[in-house]
């Protein structure tokens, strides 16, 4: 488990679709306290469950990660944080650490989806310094983006 000289927090801004050869994808942009901006590239159903939390949206029926959530509550277990720790391949992995009567459990899961249950349980979001400065963009190189419009 990384220390905590080697981790930031970060918010998440929002969904966006940003245009990749011609081809628009979804990314959840991650924020930290300077103003830095990471992308990480998200399915539709991902974008749409997070953007539906950022929004104060409520689905007709529960989402997958609503279903979480409902499931982790009755069985009185917390999200304690999670962590996007690693890149390999251009893809990231993600850790979401639960806590249940005092003890740990961490679980790998996507980072999309630890971040949708973060936020619908406001669980910190964390991320290894290193892997955010790697692909951490300035957020005046991201409004001025073309290639990137909201979520609708």
């Amino acid at each position: 488990m990384e220390t905590g000289s080697d981790i930031k927090e970060v918010t998440v801004k929002g969904v966006y679709m940003i245009n990749i050869f011609g081809r628009a994808v979804p990314a959840v942009m991650l924020e930290d306290k300077d103003g830095m901006i990471m992308p990480i590239h998200i399915g539709q159903t991902e974008a749409l469950s997070i953007s539906s939390v950022l929004k104060n949206e409520t689905m007709p029926r529960p989402m997958t990660h609503d279903l979480i959530i409902s499931i982790l509550s009755r069985l009185e277990a917390e999200v304690e944080r999670i962590l996007i720790d690693e890149k390999k391949d251009n893809i990231y992995y993600a850790r979401m650490t639960l806590k249940k009567d005092g003890n740990s459990m961490e679980f790998d899961a996507r980072p999309s989806d630890c971040i949708a249950i973060a936020l619908r349980n406001n669980a910190p979001i964390m991320i290894s310094e290193e892997v955010f400065n790697g692909d951490a963009i300035s957020k005046e190189n991201f409004t001025g983006s073309k290639a990137i419009t909201g979520f609708a």
